[in-house]
């Protein structure tokens, strides 16, 4: 079997956009993929046209030997954009694997570990009120999900850190009063706040007893964790901005974060995410899969769950099934806050790239914060 070409598109969900790829064989074999990297889509399309050029010709079964080849053949390492664009293709060649063998891409992992993957879901944004925060948390309990999770407020476009932090403090006080104590709380500081503030907001956090504080610091310079980690016993989450396994060296070496939040679009995909599980588990880091973007995402991330023993959770942000149901058939079952393993072979999305192509991508820029001086804060 041969890889006879790669294919992208850009879609439009109705409220952002999401870049899929499609690696093709002569066997007609083809697999389904996914790209991270949000408002950045062009770049990434770019180095997959790139890639089509490259790996046409190649037997698609050999995914290390591609990795590997996508990642160094270039003379320089791959980061972010390269690396969202290998996280695609990577993905559509495990989907092509297990089509090919007849067996989901979590046998090829090992198999099954669990029955099932827990989420957590997306609640109420980055508003600083608290009533709409607390009933977003009381749906999502109604509905089944165990756990709850949402970010670091802002006054609209405005983020001054003193009046988040105290905001954030009132509504987590409030949200553990509302849920109870049997109810995950998962918080998002989303990279929004340096050290004092950070060190600030989790001690506050501490007797709230979260499941863990995600992003709490940049993640340009990692010797901020250094600092911060000893300070508090807050379970802390990290890693979605990552691009290799060497960029999570110090954080998983160190025993800096308990929770990896491997993005598997952007972190070089199954192959790499693989390795970066495999290392967490020495340290007994959990695995918190970032995945904030489309059912293929979704899926893939379902798939290395399911076979990874040192799982934690998995990012959901709305239940499978609510939105591009016709251009990604067979989205993975939702049950009482869980995902249940996927039928058939290979990943289990059947894309369809007519009516992807009819639902063509929109120009858009991520949101954009500010301090009350006018100076630019980051989202």
């Amino acid at each position: 079997m041969k890889i006879t070409g790669i294919e992208s598109f850009r879609v439009w969900n109705g409220s952002r956009n999401f870049l899929f790829v499609v690696v093709d064989t002569d066997e007609g074999i083809s697999g389904v993929g996914e790209a991270g990297i949000t408002s950045r889509e062009l770049a990434v399309e770019g180095a997959v046209r790139h890639f089509d050029q490259v790996l046409k010709g190649q037997d698609p079964m050999r995914t290390e030997h591609l990795w590997q080849l996508m990642f160094r053949g270039g003379f320089f390492p791959a980061q972010r954009i390269v690396s969202a664009a290998i996280s695609a293709i990577d993905i559509a060649l495990w989907d092509i694997k297990g089509k090919a063998l007849g067996v989901p891409v979590y046998d090829l992992f090992g198999g099954r570990v669990r029955d099932s993957v827990v989420c957590y879901p997306h609640n109420a944004g980055h508003s600083m009120d608290i009533e709409p925060l607390v009933e977003s948390c009381l749906e999502t309990k109604e509905e089944g999900w165990k756990f709850i999770r949402w970010g670091l407020p802002s006054d609209g476009d405005i983020l001054e850190p003193r009046q988040s932090v105290l905001a954030a403090i009132a509504q987590a006080q409030a949200v553990r009063e509302a849920v109870g104590d049997d109810i995950e709380m998962c918080f998002d500081v989303h990279t929004r706040l340096d050290l004092p503030d950070t060190l600030w907001l989790c001690k506050e956090f501490e007797p709230l007893h979260p499941f863990f504080v995600e992003d709490p610091l940049r993640a340009e310079n990692q010797d901020s964790f250094k600092t911060l980690r000893p300070r508090t016993s807050v379970p802390l989450a990290a890693g979605e901005h990552f691009s290799s396994k060497w960029e999570f060296r110090q954080m998983i070496e160190e025993e800096w974060i308990d929770y990896a939040r491997i993005d598997l679009c952007i972190v070089g995909g199954l192959t790499e995410a693989r390795k970066i599980a495999g290392w967490c588990e020495t340290h007994y880091i959990k695995l918190a899969l970032h995945n904030p973007l489309g059912p293929v995402s979704s899926m893939a991330c379902l798939h290395l769950n399911l076979a990874t023993s040192n799982f934690g959770v998995q990012e959901q942000p709305a239940k499978p099934g609510t939105f591009l149901t016709d251009v990604c058939r067979g989205q993975p079952e939702w049950k009482d806050g869980s995902l249940l393993p996927p039928e058939g072979s290979g990943l289990g999305i059947e894309f369809d790239r007519e009516l992807a192509r009819s639902a063509p991508a929109q120009e858009r820029e991520m949101p954009q914060l500010r301090r009350l001086d006018g100076s630019f804060t980051n989202w």
